[in-house]
């Protein structure tokens, strides 16, 4: 008689350590197969991934998708070898076996999570990514993975058909969509965003009830990830940019301009005709030049039909400092480097106000950037500001403390 016949005698008279060693012969069997599979194949896979120069893509494919699939290898050896352990109850191996079922199970789930993850990365290194981001989609597909996923691990653990528990889905399709109306609401409005091209990542939105306003850099399908212009974080519900309204700022990216709506507040008091002297002074500027002899043509034509009534001057037209400033702002925008001559440019009076009359500027800029156009901006003001004074105009301001002290303690004249 052999050693191993020997051995399978004395094993026969000790049922529990018969079982109890073939339990543990199992389980270093499957700890070998997970080492084999994971520690030599895997290995294998991934250099010869980095001798091919593989992308990050494919490393992902086999970091979500092989190793998580190489977990199936151990589940199937206990699930084939609980047979071959004796002395058990009926019972065991069938538990056994419907756990290892539901690994199994659990296990594909996961690898497929994996590979939408994969998908979606490739997508996004398309072009049209950023304009139809597929991420909401994915994640859809994901959340429907793992249900069927529960259900089929559920039916597989108490040993019935999953048909059986679908069936019963019917009558739970209120709570259902109680659990699930924050997920289909979003749903919906992952659709629209797509389809109608709303949002896209990298647009700049501006949404003033949820202190939102900065670039967006991630859409979900549950939220929306916006990085605001002081670095913080703002997560904004989907379905928010359909109920609420908001402002997308990727028009104006996209036409080259950006608009400049700003008023110099004039004080009216320094409003007046222009004397013949201070004619001559602005005849100096050669934005003017153009403008004040059509100008002068046409008042001197008009004043002729007057006649005898002509000979007072308040029957008369005349030329205006302020009509003289807005056509020279008119024509310092027409000639600056930073304007935008093919947009809508006009320099117009507003209506007057107890803090001046606003002469407002509007115009669009030649660049997007925010300190190129803010650059800009602040140039021309800073002109307009100063030059005011050519015009025998006042920009008009409150008074402050050094006015009142001027007032109490009047400087002495020499």
């Amino acid at each position: 008689m052999s050693e191993l016949d020997q051995l399978n005698d004395w094993l026969s008279f000790n049922p529990t350590l018969d079982t109890w060693i073939k339990i543990g012969v199992l389980l270093l069997a499957a700890w070998i197969a997970n080492f084999v599979v994971k520690k030599v194949l895997l290995k294998g896979v991934v250099r010869l991934l980095a001798l091919a120069n593989a992308s990050t893509v494919v490393r992902l494919l086999e970091t979500l998708v092989v190793s998580r699939l190489a977990n199936v290898v151990p589940a199937l050896v206990i699930a084939f070898g609980i047979d071959w352990v004796p002395h058990l109850p009926d019972s065991v191996p069938i538990i056994a076996l419907n756990v290892c079922n539901a690994f199994i199970v659990v296990t594909i789930a996961r690898a497929l999570s994996g590979l939408l993850t994969v998908v979606n990365q490739l997508y996004e290194l398309q072009d049209s990514a950023r304009e139809r981001p597929i991420k909401g989609f994915v994640q859809v597909a994901k959340i429907a993975i793992y249900v069927v996923a529960t259900i089929l691990m559920v039916a597989v653990l108490i040993d019935r058909s999953p048909v059986i528990l679908l069936s019963g889905l019917g009558a739970m399709a209120a709570v259902l969509l109680l659990v699930f109306q924050d997920t289909l609401l979003s749903l919906v409005a992952s659709v629209q965003i797509s389809s109608n091209d709303i949002v896209r990542v990298g647009d700049w939105v501006e949404m003033p009830n949820l202190s939102a306003d900065g670039d967006v850099i991630d859409i979900a399908l549950h939220t929306v990830k916006v990085q605001n212009w002081d670095k913080t974080i703002t997560f904004i519900p989907t379905k928010r940019f359909i109920t609420d309204p908001f402002k997308n700022w990727r028009g104006m990216q996209e036409s080259g301009g950006r608009r400049i709506k700003r008023s110099l507040l004039v004080d009216q008091q320094s409003i007046h005709f222009l004397s013949a002297d201070e004619w001559q002074q602005l005849y100096r500027f050669r934005l003017l030049r153009d403008y004040l002899d059509s100008k002068q043509a046409e008042i001197d034509a008009w004043n002729q039909k007057l006649e005898e009534a002509g000979k007072e001057p308040v029957n008369t037209r005349r030329i205006s400092n302020i009509g003289t400033f807005r056509a020279y702002i008119d024509q310092y925008l027409r000639n600056h480097p930073k304007v935008h001559q093919q947009m809508t440019l006009m320099v117009r009076q507003l209506q007057p106000t107890s803090d001046g009359l606003p002469l407002e500027v509007y115009c669009f800029t030649n660049t997007t950037v925010w300190t190129e156009y803010e650059s800009a901006q602040s140039d021309i003001f800073d002109h307009l500001l100063s030059i005011a004074g050519e015009f025998g105009l006042r920009v008009f301001q409150h008074p402050s403390g050094a006015d009142m002290r001027g007032l109490l303690h009047p400087t002495p004249t020499k």
